[in-house]
């Protein structure tokens, strides 16, 4: 454990910013899980929702810095992928 004020703070500071950023994302993995699922079921009217509600949710991880922009990018363009192709 730390001995000075300044690396306390830091380690409380840390954990609060740790606790926030697996909050998050455990959001956008739900979401992209329900979108998967949409897509295994061949629901287009499920995924296309689903995917409104992820790309949300990616976003808002992307302007809180818990994700870099290409990963969110990324993601997002492949969850829209699947979901074109669903027949």
């Amino acid at each position: 454990m730390a001995n000075i004020k300044s690396a306390k703070k830091r380690i409380l500071v840390n954990q609060t910013k740790a606790a926030r950023n697996k909050a998050i994302k455990s959001k956008v993995k739900t979401a992209v899980k329900k979108v998967d699922v949409a897509v295994i079921e061949n629901n287009k009217e499920a995924a296309s929702a689903a995917l409104k509600n992820a790309i949300v949710e990616i976003s808002k991880a992307k302007s809180k810095g818990v994700y870099h922009k290409n990963t969110c990018s990324r993601k997002i363009s492949r969850l829209s992928k699947a979901v074109a192709a669903i027949n």
